[in-house]
């Protein structure tokens, strides 16, 4: 029977992430950080929840308007409105960021603990990352509010939730998918968005993307950890099968360019960042054969 502290600890997640306010969400995140738990009820297959796939108590919030990707307006960086719009998807990046930590401990702690006795490790790494996240949405939100919006002004898209969705079933999955390359994609992104915003001589949205990249090299070395730790634990070629999940997903990785320093200091090696580059090349030859 799951004890007592099991039991409010897995209360005090699960609020947070049924949580549909975002304030709130970051508020009660903040809170569950901040007990002093004793953790060794962790070690126990007992003291976890058990979630089925089908299982999910997510808060989204009314707003933002979630749209397919392909329909969100596209606003001119130049313009206030524009340069705005881009922050508030930041925002929503890293409001979703924080449901994925969460999910992460509650969802796959258990499989953590039986399938590797690693679930305490496993669960205190998504909640900090959790925690990172609302500290990121705090910094990006607040600037939002400073150039006149918030967030839920504009429309979004739900693409990091619905690879959330589509991966339910199996942590190896979640890791390889989510952190290794939705999550990295932002190391790659970040870069060029500093620039632009250089030149619009916005250094405190420069300075706040500098925070939010550090964190995220740390938060990606964390999925590529768990990744390659559950590949060698089912005795599954990294790289290989990495490849057959691109496929079957019909994943792109690199959209332009590449932050190779960012993405090898969060555990990737120039070994795997060729190979994937080759393998997407090979699958985009494919598409065009299919599309001719």
């Amino acid at each position: 029977m799951i004890n007592t502290e099991a039991m409010q600890f897995w209360q005090a997640v699960t609020t947070a992430l049924a949580e549909k306010n975002p304030s709130k969400k970051c508020e009660l995140v903040n809170q569950l950080m901040a007990t002093d738990w004793h953790w060794d009820f962790l070690l126990e297959e007992k003291n976890y929840p058990v979630v089925t796939p089908q299982d999910e108590i997510v808060g989204i919030p009314d707003k933002p308007l979630l749209v397919a990707p392909q329909a969100v307006p596209k606003r001119a960086f130049s313009t206030p409105e524009g340069y705005a719009a881009t922050f508030h998807a930041i925002a929503h990046i890293e409001f979703n960021a924080i449901n994925l930590g969460l999910d992460a401990a509650w969802r796959f702690g258990l499989a953590a603990q039986q399938e590797l006795g690693q679930g305490m490790a496993f669960v205190k790494d998504w909640l900090r990352v959790a925690h990172e996240e609302t500290y990121h949405f705090g910094l990006v939100n607040q600037h939002l509010q400073s150039l006149g919006y918030q967030y839920g002004d504009f429309e979004a898209h739900s693409g990091l939730w619905e690879m959330a969705q589509a991966t339910a079933h199996d942590i190896w999955q979640r890791m390889a998918l989510v952190p290794r390359v939705l999550e990295a994609r932002g190391l790659d992104a970040t870069p060029p968005l500093q620039e632009k915003m250089a030149q619009r001589k916005d250094f405190r949205a420069v300075e706040i993307l500098n925070i939010i990249l550090n964190d995220e090299i740390g938060h990606v070395a964390i999925g590529n950890h768990w990744y390659h730790t559950l590949s060698e634990k089912r005795q599954l070629d990294p790289l290989t099968s990495f490849t057959e999940l691109l496929r079957q997903y019909r994943i792109v990785i690199f959209k332009g360019v590449i932050n190779t320093d960012a993405r090898l200091q969060a555990g990737f090696t120039q070994f795997e960042l060729d190979w994937i580059k080759e393998i997407e090349d090979s699958l985009k030859a494919e598409r065009q054969k299919i599309k001719i």
